[in-house]
């Protein structure tokens, strides 16, 4: 998932009322740098900030080229060594080297552009801000970054000044079934940076008491799906073992554009689900999209390592590898 924890939106608001407004982002990083690429910080004419760059070593300098950067109305390149001992205090064994680019909205990035970008990141559509260096130029695009939408990867073009900051939308987990391997999925996934959802219309289940704080749907596993929506971000897990609840949502799955569907169960029990879903009228590619048994072939014994072969299959997917 990207690191851009509302910061745009906190932008936008803030130039909205009519402050000046920075944005500082981490374009380029070497050794062991606080903040990956694309971690951003914003900053206020008055000196307010939100967000990070550095984990605290260099904000202070950062906010001050930013004041410097709103009076004058132009883009700032910045490159800063972090220190180990600077390093060390943020956590990390050693130091290293990080680019920032800050930018003031209006006479840099436009008050329209930043709008859209708001607006697309509110609609859950991955987008990537495009930055050239040289030029000035900046715009979106939806098309053309498929391996840095896949790995969440901001950073330079070839060209070394064309810089592309993917916002992707939070990723989500939706699991239909609450038993069990839920209980051990969903806080490993919530740890790995999904945001989980359980559907299970019985209410033994799909409780509270076993599921504490999470997100429970109680209706028919078709229509909560249809409900939470499927689209390129979101991670379908069938565990109910149960063609009743397990196909409606599969027919659901299949047709979308999640990411990864997975779907619990030996060998023989897949064989019969391929030919209820045949029987139904899906293809031979649309089923072909279902890991099942699900996750990695690890030798899991128990919910919990089930739990994790499922999660190192799921980011296995979504970053692309076999």
């Amino acid at each position: 998932m990207t690191d851009l924890p509302g910061i745009p939106e906190r932008a936008l608001d803030w130039y909205s009322d009519g402050r000046g407004v920075a944005l500082a982002t981490v374009v380029e990083t070497w050794g062991s740098a606080p903040r990956r690429v694309g971690a951003q910080l914003v900053i206020a004419d008055d000196g307010e900030m939100q967000g990070s760059v550095s984990g605290g070593c260099v904000e202070g300098a950062v906010v001050v080229e930013a004041l410097e950067a709103l009076e004058e109305g132009e883009a700032r390149l910045l490159e800063y060594g972090v220190s180990d001992d600077d390093a060390f205090a943020v956590g990390l064994a050693c130091g290293g080297t990080i680019r920032v680019l800050v930018e003031p909205v209006g006479p840099v990035l436009p008050e329209n552009l930043l709008t859209d970008l708001v607006a697309r990141r509110a609609a859950r559509q991955p987008v990537a801000y495009v930055a050239d260096t040289a030029t000035g130029a900046r715009r979106l695009e939806t098309e053309g970054h498929d391996a840095r939408f896949r790995r969440d990867a901001s950073g330079f073009e070839p060209d070394g000044t064309t810089f592309v900051a993917i916002h992707n939308p939070p990723l989500r987990l939706v699991v239909v079934g609450a038993v069990h391997i839920a209980q051990a999925l969903l806080p490993m996934a919530r740890a790995a940076g999904f945001d989980p959802v359980v559907i299970d219309p019985r209410p033994a289940f799909a409780s509270s008491a076993r599921f504490p704080g999470e997100t429970l749907l109680d209706d028919w596993p078709d229509a909560a799906v249809d409900a939470v929506g499927l689209d390129a971000r979101t991670a379908l897990v069938l565990l109910t073992h149960d063609p009743k609840l397990d196909d409606p949502a599969l027919m659901r799955g299949l047709v979308s554009d999640a990411f990864y569907i997975g779907a619990l169960g030996s060998t023989r029990t897949h064989a019969k689900r391929v030919a209820r879903l045949t029987e139904a009228g899906l293809s031979e590619a649309d089923i072909a999209r279902i890991h099942a048994p699900v996750g990695l072939d690890i030798g899991a014994s128990g919910p919990a390592e089930i739990a994790v072969s499922i999660l190192a299959q799921m980011i296995a997917v979504l970053r692309g590898k076999a």
